[in-house]
């Protein structure tokens, strides 16, 4: 609408510039956000925006700016990244469009050429003239973009499908024009039941069935792109923002910028990654971390964006926003596996290749054998058999054998909450034999929780955990917040510490009721006067039990201990059996002390551990192993498993660790679960089963198909195989290869 500005009472100056406004309120929303009202509005969703990188699904190295189409294959370029929107496909419509059209023309003209000398009332010329004018917008509007594609392939010196499509369809209607127009150029033995033999229905009927089978493989192809959409589908489309003078509004997503403040109520999904500035909720996590008990969060917790909002209310700073999430991060890994191409696909793109080159050859072979040396009529023979070894050795089933295996596997692990970084790692996660793990974060949860108290000289465990955190209220330490957090949940009734002191390293000290309290290792205790002896043996036992100990003295006389360990996630001990089942060798290095490695390795049944390793010992045992010829995958969460996970055959990550961590790993699992490294073996190993399966079929099927279209059985059946036949032919096989590859998203994972 358009306002008066004559009449307008409702104003506001925005960078020196007047703004008239209808009412109060359109004022308001534009004052507390002028930019969004003064910036173009973003693309619509089912459109791609601008910069949006293409992408070819057969060559992934093809990239540009919009859309178009490979220059190597002449497929048509899609978006990198999907949209949410699953019936956005350009090339879908247009194909849809013009096959719909077209069809009941090939009909007619397949008709007229399979039983129109029965109808006398139409003379042969005659018949001949209305085929023409039927299966030219058949084949030159329809089949316009195949012939576009072809040209591309000849410019380039990029022999593919096209090529072998278009020079069949042209060959086929070429001659039959020529036929039609210009009969008398043709010799006696072209002529057959009075004219000049013409294939005006053989190629509207391939050109008709070309595009039936790109049909049905543009569907298929869309749904292997259904996980990402699913990821897509898990961010909020608003956030609700808070303005500075406290005023909110819901605004699109996409509006968000780094530093606004959000309002996330109850039952909401946070809108993008930040940090809680106000209120208290349960979030649940589990799309994230797979864990299905809500997290705590208060001020100063981390967000991560879609995970949903319990029943408190928050107010949270926007960290990340787009491609920054973790979310984004996540989505981006999937595309960029279904986009890469395993060694399996480079092999069979440079068959490809040589395969069309070779097919030209037969066919001109053909039709040059069945012209000179074959039955009458012979070059009519030899045209049509040319263009039916032309159009049944269409190398689509062979190009699509591994890229559609590779897109489905993708999508099926990442609903799994396992993440391939590209199709490499996918092909060669089957054959590990060695499993290196590191321990903390990986095997165990990576926090701290408390392990036990333990009391001496009249002093009770509860009162000993009470003194400890009392004194550890003041600590930020993760080892405090396990003894503190065990006190609270015990109802223990905590004293303010005084005079707190944290010497690094050892312990804490203070006064808590008036007492002198000192909490730490030997050391420390050494330090303040205090003898442990009475208690050595009970702290070997913890610590041979994972524990770290730390000795309570009060008034200088030791009181009693208390232990915090990191406990073992209860997936792992399951998995590394499952692990060791199939034949994998598990091997554990941890930073930690080799006492504290001894045990987490007796209760989790591992033989062979490493204590007190640092990162670069850790990159050097990858090697040891790799040197003895073992395929070695490497898990790990940290940043100081990066170098291992490098080195590694299969770097991978849990997804509960850090950026540095799972951008240095070929796999990471979503949900820090190690039973997803064997979901994703068994997933490589059903993923290489069916691109052999793929390519076997393709290879097979053109063994088989080309001699039959060149017309070997005929001396002895009379068997020849019509263009119309092998089109078909050439179209089942891309969709059967395609639904072999879709098979993928029943897999057991």
């Amino acid at each position: 609408m358009t306002v008066d500005p004559e009449t307008s009472a409702h104003r506001h100056v925005h960078d020196g510039q007047i703004h008239h406004f209808c009412s109060a309120r359109c004022r308001e929303k534009f004052a507390a956000d002028p930019q969004r009202w003064l910036s173009p509005d973003p693309a619509p969703a089912q459109q791609a925006p601008a910069g949006t990188i293409y992408t070819c699904p057969m060559h992934p190295e093809i990239r540009q700016e919009g859309p178009g189409t490979c220059p190597k294959c002449g497929m048509a370029l899609e978006p990198e990244m999907p949209s949410l929107e699953e019936d956005d496909d350009p090339e879908l419509r247009d194909f849809a469009r013009r096959f719909w059209w077209t069809l009941p023309l090939t009909v007619v003209v397949l008709v007229l050429a399979m039983f129109g000398n029965r109808a006398p009332a139409l003379s042969v010329m005659a018949r001949t003239w209305l085929e023409l004018a039927l299966s030219a917008p058949v084949v030159l509007w329809a089949g316009w973009p195949f012939f576009e594609r072809w040209l591309q392939s000849i410019r380039n010196r990029s022999p593919n499908m096209w090529t072998l499509i278009g020079t069949g369809v042209g060959a086929a209607f070429g001659y039959s024009v020529v036929a039609t127009v210009a009969p008398d150029l043709f010799p006696a033995s072209f002529h057959e039941h009075g004219r000049v033999g013409v294939y005006f229905e053989a190629a509207a009927v391939i050109v008709s069935l070309t595009l039936l089978g790109q049909l049905l493989e543009l569907r298929a192809r869309s749904k292997t792109s259904a996980a990402i959409r699913a990821l897509l589908g898990l961010a909020p489309k608003t956030a609700r923002r808070i303005h500075d003078d406290g005023s909110e509004e819901d605004i699109p997503l996409e509006h968000v910028h780094v530093g606004h403040r959000l309002r996330v109520r109850p039952g909401e999904k946070v809108p993008v990654d930040g940090t809680v500035l106000e209120g208290r909720s349960s979030v649940d996590e589990s799309m994230l971390t797979g864990e299905p008990i809500p997290v705590e969060k208060h001020a100063g917790d981390l967000l991560i964006g879609a995970t949903l909002n319990g029943t408190g209310s928050l107010v949270m700073r926007a960290d990340q926003v787009g491609s920054g999430t973790v979310l984004a991060r996540i989505i981006q890994l999937v595309a960029q596996a279904q986009r890469s191409r395993a060694p399996m696909q480079r092999m069979a793109d440079k068959v490809a290749y040589w395969f069309v080159l070779a097919v030209l050859a037969v066919a001109v072979t053909t039709f040059l054998a069945w012209g000179l040396a074959g039955p009458e009529p012979s070059w009519t023979y030899a045209v049509l058999n040319a263009v039916s070894v032309l159009i049944i050795a269409c190398p689509c089933a062979l190009g699509l054998a591994t890229p559609m295996s590779i897109m489905v596997a993708t999508g099926r692990a990442a609903n799994a909450g396992v993440l391939f970084r590209d199709a490499e790692a996918i092909e060669r996660f089957r054959t590990i034999d060695t499993l290196v793990v590191d321990k903390t974060g990986t095997l165990t949860e990576g926090r701290p929780a408390f392990h036990d108290a333990l009391g001496i000289n009249g002093t009770e465990a509860d009162e000993v955990l009470r003194i400890a955190a009392s004194l550890d209220q003041g600590s930020e330490h993760p080892l405090a917040e396990a003894i503190v957090g065990e006190a609270r949940s015990r109802s223990l009734a905590l004293e303010p510490a005084e005079d707190f002191e944290s010497v690094t390293g050892t312990g804490v000290r203070g006064t808590v009721g008036g007492r002198a309290v000192v909490l730490g290792n030997n050391r420390l205790m050494a330090e303040s006067g205090v003898a442990t002896d009475a208690l050595t043996d009970a702290a070997e036992r913890m610590r041979g039990e994972g524990a770290s100990v730390m000795f309570l003295a009060v008034d200088g006389r030791l009181s009693g201990l208390v232990a915090v360990a990191d406990p073992i996630k209860e997936s792992s001990a399951p998995a590394l059996a499952a692990l060791r089942e199939t034949g994998i060798d598990v091997v554990m290095a941890t930073g930690d002390g080799r006492t504290t490695a001894r045990a987490v390795a007796r209760k989790l049944g591992i033989d062979s551990f490493h204590g007190e390793v640092r990162p670069e010992d850790k990159a050097e045992l990858v090697a040891r192993l790799q040197a003895k010829g073992h395929r070695v995958a490497m898990a790990g969460d940290g940043i100081n498993d990066a170098p291992a996970l490098a080195a590694a055959d299969i770097g991978i990550a849990m997804g509960t660790g850090t950026d540095v961590a799972m951008s240095s790993a070929q796999v990471t699992l979503v949900k820090g679960d190690l039973r997803g490294i064997l979901r994703a073996r068994e997933l490589s190993g059903a993923t290489v089963r069916n691109m052999k399966q793929n390519l076997g079929f393709a290879f097979v099927y053109n063994g088989i198909g080309v001699p039959i279209a060149a017309g070997v059985l005929y001396p002895l059946t009379g068997l020849l195989l019509s263009p119309m036949l092998a089109a078909l032919a050439m179209s089942l096989s891309s969709v059967s290869v395609i639904a072999n590859a879709l098979r993928l998203r029943g897999a057991r994972s």
